[in-house]
């Protein structure tokens, strides 16, 4: 094989400039098929439900809500360096490119179709990317390569034949057959490389990787369900909440607010696209063991007694002392009295819910049914749905960890038995039931800060969801517990400001907080992980004063 006259750095942006292209026409290609169908979707849904439990956990733990960015932006750093060294051993035999392209094409084949609801189809957006690919990338190795240095002509040899200089069917203006490795040579010479036809033809590929992307985004549908968003109007609830008392909120710099405004609201899921759901195609459909199964439409929802009610969610995945957990005021279907209307036969205990991208919920059916405001929401905070946190309809069960009760983009609703069906988390370790344990959160002042001499206040929240917290206690270098006082709370399913004022002295110091719920159930010091059933422990921060 002949040493390649294209230095590597063109070799690596040509093998970019494919892979952009490739995955630009993999996008158009999905906006039409289903946008689930883009491979580095399909790849990167893969590698959530295919990690172990401690590694999402870690995942959550750093990067936050941010999870599935970073996700997508490394699937997208190694398939770029992938790409990237596939370009350069394409300019030594094109073969070893191509090649290396249909592996991970393969890959994206796979997982597309692991994918719920997976269809032959949903293999297009990665056949169309890797043809166009392969295509790409050897326009650009032949760009590279030039024409060879002007010689004479030779007298062509016994049995030779073509038009290229050296009589092997080539024209002089690329390599001929499978590619580089069979570029014809005058004289012995090697070809010349031509950096000016490689970067057209790489700006080129560049504006059609954008506009394909750009077209697959604007196709996606996204543009359409906000449209659709933006036209529902939310009826007024027929058993609306009661207005927020006085005293809700202490209103303190740096203290989080009992409502928590929809942008600021957290996101855990297992989505890294997001379902765009038409509300006029919804359907929810209650089946299994019921007398009388039930489809339902958005209109359906829409024309049934709405409730309001203030409800704080909080994720399993929170640690201790952690943010991921929001209180916001709900509008939906009461889930009881739907299911009242199915029949749901005795002996189930388990309401198994599936997402619209196939994600799976198990909510215990005696806990829905209990008398809480368990709803099939439809508004947040005085408006519909936003699509982050389920648009149209969603799931929102007070007193459980969102994994087994808030499933959003709800479209199916199985009731069945914890014997016979698991839920997505419970096979990774989780939990088959998870009620939330009450907790206590300083937010005032911040770990680690620095705070004047004097008085100051340490303020929090804490949460006892469908008990209540009845006390919230302070200590400061494990002296002795000092009582804080309490915000109102309009139920016992929201979490409750608290706040106590501190004769700051200088020095460092450590500062711990407990709950009691309104069972008189004081918050165990005993420190436990997120996993199977949510953190436990006090949290505590260290500050300096002086």
């Amino acid at each position: 094989m002949r040493k390649s006259v294209v230095p590597a750095w063109a070799g690596a942006l040509a093998g970019l400039v494919a892979g952009a292209v490739a995955l630009g026409v993999a996008q158009l290609v999905a906006a039409v098929v289903r946008p689930e169908a883009f491979p580095v979707v399909a790849v990167g849904d893969a590698v959530v439900d295919l990690s172990p439990a401690p590694v999402k956990d870690w995942a959550i733990a750093t990067f936050g809500e941010n999870d599935k960015t970073v996700l997508v932006a490394g699937v997208l750093v190694l398939l770029a360096a992938a790409a990237a060294g596939l370009g350069v051993l394409a300019t030594r035999r094109i073969g070893y490119g191509r090649a290396g392209l249909a592996a991970f094409a393969v890959i994206g084949v796979w997982a597309a179709l692991t994918r719920p609801d997976a269809g032959p189809a949903d293999v297009l957006p990665t056949v169309a990317g890797l043809g166009v690919g392969i295509w790409v990338l050897g326009f650009l190795v032949r760009r590279a390569y030039g024409t060879a240095p002007a010689v004479a002509q030779e007298p062509a040899r016994p049995g030779a034949t073509g038009s290229g200089p050296a009589g092997d069917g080539s024209d002089g203006d690329g390599p001929a057959g499978d590619g580089p490795s069979e570029w014809p040579t005058v004289h012995g010479a090697d070809s010349v490389f031509d950096r000016r036809r490689l970067l057209v033809g790489a700006a080129g590929g560049v504006v059609v990787a954008g506009a394909s992307t750009f077209l697959g985004r604007a196709w996606s549908g996204s543009e359409a369900i906000d449209a659709a968003r933006g036209g529902v109007t939310l009826p007024k609830a027929a058993t609306p909440a009661a207005p927020l008392p006085q005293g809700v909120d202490f209103r303190l710099n740096g203290l989080t607010p009992f409502v928590t405004k929809n942008r600021d609201f957290y996101r855990v899921d297992t989505a890294l696209i997001l379902p765009r759901i038409d509300p006029k195609e919804w359907r929810l459909r209650i089946h299994g063991m019921v007398d009388r199964p039930i489809e339902l439409t958005y209109a359906d929802l829409l024309k049934r007694p709405l409730t309001e009610a203030d409800v704080t969610l909080t994720c399993v995945s929170n640690e201790v002392g952690g943010d991921l957990a929001g209180n916001a005021r709900w509008l939906g279907v009461p889930l009881a009295a739907v299911l009242r209307e199915a029949g749901v036969q005795r002996d189930a205990d388990m309401l198994l819910s599936t997402s619209d991208d196939g994600w799976t919920c198990g909510t215990p059916v005696d806990v829905v049914m209990d008398g809480r405001n368990a709803l099939l929401a439809v508004g947040m905070n005085g408006e519909p749905l936003p699509l982050t946190h389920g648009f149209p309809v969603r799931q929102v069960v007070p007193g459980l960890y969102g994994y087994v009760s808030a499933t959003k983009w709800v479209v199916d609703i199985k009731v069945t038995r914890f014997d016979r069906d698991e839920a997505y988390w419970t096979p990774r370790g989780w939990s088959a039931k998870g009620p939330i344990k009450t907790q206590s959160r300083i937010d005032l002042p911040g770990d680690g800060a620095k705070v004047a001499a004097g008085r100051t206040t340490i303020a929090g929240v804490a949460w006892a969801q469908h008990t209540g917290v009845d006390a919230v206690e302070v200590r400061v270098d494990g002296g002795a517990w000092q009582q804080a006082r309490l915000a109102q709370a309009p139920t016992a399913d929201t979490w409750r400001q608290w706040a106590l004022d501190w004769q700051a002295t200088p020095g460092e110091h450590t500062i711990q907080v407990r709950a009691t719920d309104a069972a008189g159930r004081t918050q165990t010091e005993e420190k436990a992980p997120v996993a199977p059933d949510g953190a436990s422990g006090w949290h505590t921060i260290s500050v300096r004063v002086g």
